[in-house]
């Protein structure tokens, strides 16, 4: 999948897995900025009346989503949730079709037609969000044993969930699907510390939830969700074992989500001395401080990245406020599967 930002450039290059430590590390970085800055603007937006429904903020978590992200490449399945802004704009989704779905184009992916986080391309792997509650942990497996019976081989599918999701139904069966199978599926769970307003101590009683991942039969790995080093390393870790034959990888990492569920919410339930703790760690922040002391950027370099990623952000969203929304007394509304919208839609 190419990226394209419409009227705008690209400012880092799609992910591809490869590179060096060095360049890894600044790309993520940069995805992590532009999704920050973009879901700020999202949020202004919502506030103001401008975005109906909902917004869910990652703030807190893009470190783990877009490391997920970049270490998949062209083939592979990504199944992003609500707070993985930083992957999919990693993984493909350009800022244009971001913009259009929160903003209800009748131009974008969705046509306008859906909310603003079931979106995506699923011919080109990126898998529209059915439920945040497990429904894309069967789904992704469903896909890779497809694939499997089509004689396809080499792809890894990734999906996300949070640690309130591991207390579903569906969650219990997809993993045991996969795990039975020995699927190529990554199971990346973000424990936030809140299922909404339910803390995790409501959700399960095992000491970690990467004790799961034994009763599965599947590797599991821990991850500290606030270091954007480490999400790299074991993200690659966990999609280059199950792209050799290692079977499901479950990755837990632990985090606190820096926001309320939605913009609707306060998040007053949440612990004030949690926030103070590790766990509460502004993971954009953190990774800043690092680029300082490694001495990959310098705070001009950082204070310009962020004036071009809100440069793009405010050209986008001001091309999009120009394009017409749907109307239902002229759409079809048949379904975006069928050969003529697949044929003859496209964003660029």
């Amino acid at each position: 999948m190419g990226i394209g930002f419409g009227m705008v450039q690209a400012m880092v290059t799609p992910a591809t897995g490869a590179g060096s430590l060095k360049e890894t590390y600044l790309g993520a970085y940069r995805w992590m900025l532009l999704a920050r800055v973009s879901e700020e603007k999202y949020a202004s937006l919502y506030r103001g009346g401008k975005i109906h429904g909902s917004v869910f903020l990652g703030k807190g978590q893009e470190a783990l989503s877009v490391s997920i992200a970049v270490n998949l490449r062209k083939g592979d399945i990504f199944s992003p949730l609500i707070r993985d802004q930083a992957g999919r704009l990693a993984f493909g989704e350009s800022l244009l079709d971001s913009t259009r779905a929160y903003l209800g184009s009748r131009l974008g992916a969705m046509r306008g037609r859906d909310g603003n986080i079931h979106r995506g391309r699923p011919r080109d792997g990126y898998f529209a969000m059915i439920s945040h509650l497990g429904a894309m942990i069967p789904a992704v497996a469903g896909a890779l044993l497809a694939r499997r019976m089509k004689g396809m081989t080499g792809a890894v599918g990734a999906t996300t969930i949070g640690e309130g999701g591991t207390s579903t139904g569906a969650f219990h069966e997809g993993v045991n699907l996969a795990a039975v199978e020995q699927l190529p599926l990554v199971i990346v769970i973000a424990n936030n510390q809140y299922a909404y307003s339910t803390p995790a101590s409501k959700q399960f009683a095992c000491g970690d939830l990467v004790d799961k991942a034994a009763g599965y039969g599947i590797a599991g790995h821990s991850v500290d969700g606030t270091d954007l080093a480490a999400c790299l390393e074991t993200l690659r870790k966990a999609v280059g074992a199950a792209r050799d034959g290692g079977g499901p990888q479950m990755v837990v990492a632990s985090l606190l989500r820096l926001a309320g569920h939605g913009e609707h919410d306060d998040f007053r339930y949440v612990d004030p001395e949690l926030r103070r703790t590790a766990l509460g760690r502004d993971c954009l922040e953190a990774a800043e401080a690092a680029l300082l002391e490694k001495r990959w950027a310098t705070p001009k370099e950082i204070a310009a990245w962020r004036a071009e990623a809100a440069r793009q952000v405010d050209e986008t969203v001001a091309a999009v406020q120009r394009e017409p929304l749907p109307n239902p007394d002229e759409e079809d509304w048949c379904a975006l599967s069928s050969k003529r919208l697949v044929d003859g839609f496209t964003t660029e």
